[in-house]
């Protein structure tokens, strides 16, 4: 990756990567607001703006907007996480000034019209409906919540029911206008560009935006063993069992990124075989890792009968306790490193891929490695490094997120 950087005298940066071989262009807009930021009142208040920026401006209606991108058969889209929301399109080169027009105008003159915002409400809490239907769903917001407790990181992205049917205008405008400043985003792109003429184009399209700085409260959370259960008579148990880990910043990231892999990264993963392959216990099994700036998770989700989860669970604590003990084997780390290079490679094929690594570590203040660099970062991983951070991650306290017909009480003991 040789990107390039540029900041404007508002403060809004703007960072891309040119592909000439290609005929198109990936670009984002990155705003450094997400779940984490919101008082009690606003929660949910990211999310729901991701939504109503698409709804119309002061200029253009929702119609007018859908039917500007649909007719030059771009994708446009937006998502919300914990830390930052970020509105995308992905289009051919020469239609790049409309689509940062388009972005342009969402992002700084936001209609907030009444209807919309009602309309808005339903369509929000539909999608809460939906995200309560699917189980696992709920069993990672258990586990986030049996994880960090009161901690701001345990807050649902969509917010609550409660939250999002109280929420007027005057908050979301409220939100906006705290949060929303040109010094808050971060332009990315990526595809068949030239960063001069993009950063001009940027320019004509943000440059007399003003507004001054949001900031981050970055607390370290107390993390104990805990489980937290959504009661419900289903086929399935729901688990996902895991603990605190490293946050984004750590330089143990790719030893932790081996460590996933062997574990449960993939189909020759350890408890992919153990569970799936080799019991019979399970179809989905699979670990994960969530990074953040002030702290991070590690866990392991599995789908199996409710009569074999206390089975489950132990074959997952059984597999920490061996790794933090043996630590993995040089076959399982050379097979690791491969699987991270050659889907690194793959990913780096796609505009889009290319714009979402270029804005999400230019927001979050993670260092940028050209692809020869960070090869080299995952070949130096050494076994010793992969174990020293087994036995940090893998040493407890756990915690456990479930869905299934059973209480906190039977699972207590599997986060003793």
């Amino acid at each position: 990756m040789d990107h390039e950087l540029t900041t404007l005298p508002n403060g809004l940066r703007i960072i891309s990567e040119a592909m000439p071989s290609v005929r198109s262009i990936a670009v984002g807009a990155w705003v450094d607001t997400g779940s984490r930021d919101e008082a009690a009142p606003e929660a949910g208040c990211s999310h729901f703006l991701e939504h109503l920026l698409f709804k119309g401006t002061e200029e253009l209606s929702a119609q007018a907007i859908a039917e500007a991108f649909d007719a030059v058969g771009a994708r446009s889209n937006a998502f919300t996480s914990k830390e930052y929301t970020c509105f995308w399109a992905q289009l051919r080169d020469e239609d790049l000034p409309m689509g940062l027009g388009l972005l342009a105008e969402m992002i700084q003159r936001p209609a907030f019209r009444a209807d919309e915002i009602e309309s808005e409400h339903h369509v929000v809490l539909e999608e809460i409906n939906m995200n309560e239907d699917d189980p696992s769903d709920v069993a990672h917001d258990q586990f986030a919540q049996a994880l960090w407790g009161d901690h701001v990181l345990a807050l649902p992205v969509l917010g609550t029911r409660d939250s999002i049917t109280a929420m007027t205008r005057d908050i979301i405008s409220g939100y906006w206008k705290r949060r929303y400043h040109p010094a808050t985003v971060v332009i990315a792109a990526s595809g068949n560009l030239e960063h001069r003429s993009l950063v001009d184009l940027v320019g004509e399209r943000f440059g007399r935006w003003s507004g001054g700085t949001a900031g981050h409260e970055f607390v370290t959370p107390t993390v104990t063993s805990t489980v937290k259960v959504v009661s419900r008579d289903t086929e399935q148990a729901h688990l996902v069992i895991g603990s605190e880990a490293l946050d984004r910043a750590d330089p143990r990231r790719f030893a932790f990124g081996i460590l996933n892999h062997v574990l449960g990264g993939g189909m020759s993963s350890r408890l992919f075989r153990e569970i799936r392959e080799e019991r019979g216990l399970a179809y989905a099994v699979y670990s994960f890792r969530m990074p953040y700036a002030d702290s991070g998770a590690f866990g392991v989700y599995v789908g199996t009968t409710p009569h074999q989860t206390s089975q489950v669970l132990e074959l997952v604590r059984e597999q920490f306790s061996k790794v933090a003990a043996e630590g993995i084997t040089l076959d399982e780390l050379e097979r690791a490193k491969g699987y991270t290079k050659g889907s690194l490679a793959l990913s780096m094929e796609d505009t889009n891929s290319r714009m979402v690594r270029l804005g999400r570590h230019e927001l979050t203040g993670v260092e940028h490695l050209s692809l020869d660099e960070t090869v080299a970062r995952i070949e130096a991983v050494t076994l010793q490094a992969v174990h020293d951070v087994a036995v940090e991650v893998l040493g407890g306290p756990f915690v456990i997120g479930a869905v299934g017909p059973f209480d906190a009480a039977d699972l207590g003991r599997h986060v003793a």
